[in-house]
């Protein structure tokens, strides 16, 4: 009988164990997990790692900006400095010419587009859907090969150099040279400036075509005898640019209109400029831009005309 005590005892001992490993009666004990998965553990009701904080409001999505080579430069600094200044802001600037520019703003593949003409210019553009941001002024002079020997002439010897009159340099007193043409397509907002003020609407004899300004320089200043047109933020020691009627392009020529090959750059937008676009234009026309950038890189502030030109290229005063 003794025995039998000990064994019913032992029994209650062994179950009590039992129950208690099972976790009946224990708030601490938690159950093993399955070999293949992580325990599960309740998170607090928010921790960085699981629950990110919320985002900044972000600037608006990427924008293009896309036209006039003659632009280019300006806008590819400003858009660099816009985005170092702006985290998040995304912009890419391509050249392609400022036909090119308008169609692609107007059938709303660009953000922005760049133009050195007014939009009512360019045929089939609904410059009626578009809005103008003048940004700058940059004069448009003929530049030459160093070798031709020629740094003045009139606007009757342009004119009579490119509709193919004047075949050789010897015959407006530079060396015995024979001219080549450096043209620009017809989307070309340089050519178009340069064709109605500097050639007074006369077409261009054949020549090598060339729509990237900085392509244009580079042949321009490789091949001897050559002439073509540049904006004058183009210009450095590779190429000469050439004075009209004894009137050299500067900035006190363009203001007052005594050099009159000049452009407005235009950034044209579909409606009105919102988000990144609107801030980046804003910025551009912001007094630092415009009073360094500008200037730097040989643009002129609008501000400072003293003359203003209509889409008809009609001049009057300020």
């Amino acid at each position: 009988m003794k025995k039998l005590s000990s064994v019913f005892m032992a029994c209650v001992l062994s179950v009590g164990l039992l129950l208690t490993g099972c976790g009946t009666g224990g708030n601490n004990a938690q159950p093993s997990a399955p070999a293949n998965q992580e325990p599960a553990t309740q998170a607090p009701a928010s921790t960085p790692e699981q629950t990110p904080a919320a985002e900044p409001a972000k600037p608006g999505a990427p924008i293009t900006a896309v036209g006039s080579t003659a632009l280019q430069p300006l806008v590819e600094q400003a858009a660099k400095d816009f985005m170092a200044k702006n985290a998040g802001a995304q912009i890419q600037v391509q050249g392609g010419g400022s036909g090119t520019g308008l169609s692609q703003v107007a059938n709303g593949a660009a953000v922005i587009g760049n133009s050195d003409i007014f939009a009512e210019e360019k045929k089939g553009i609904p410059a009626n859907e578009l809005v103008d941001h003048k940004v700058a002024v940059v004069g448009m002079v003929a530049a030459v090969s160093p070798k031709v020997g020629v740094d003045n002439l009139t606007k009757k010897q342009l004119i009579d150099i490119f509709t193919g009159k004047i075949k050789n340099w010897k015959e407006v007193g530079g060396a015995d040279l024979k001219v080549t043409l450096v043209n620009r397509p017809k989307s070309s907002g340089t050519r178009a400036v340069f064709h109605q003020f500097a050639l007074d609407g006369n077409d261009e004899a054949e020549g090598i075509t060339e729509d990237s300004s900085g392509t244009v320089r580079k042949i321009i200043a490789e091949t001897p005898g050559a002439i073509g047109y540049l904006a004058l933020s183009y210009i450095n020691d590779t190429v000469k640019a050439v004075k009209l009627d004894g009137t050299e392009a500067t900035k006190e020529t363009i203001v007052n209109n005594t050099y009159p090959v000049w452009a407005y750059e235009h950034m044209y937008t579909k409606g009105e400029a919102v988000d990144t676009a609107k801030a980046f234009i804003d910025y551009i026309l912001t007094e630092d831009v415009q009073k360094k950038t500008v200037v730097d890189l040989g643009f002129i502030p609008v501000t400072e005309m003293k003359v203003e030109r209509n889409a008809e290229g009609k001049v009057t005063q300020k």
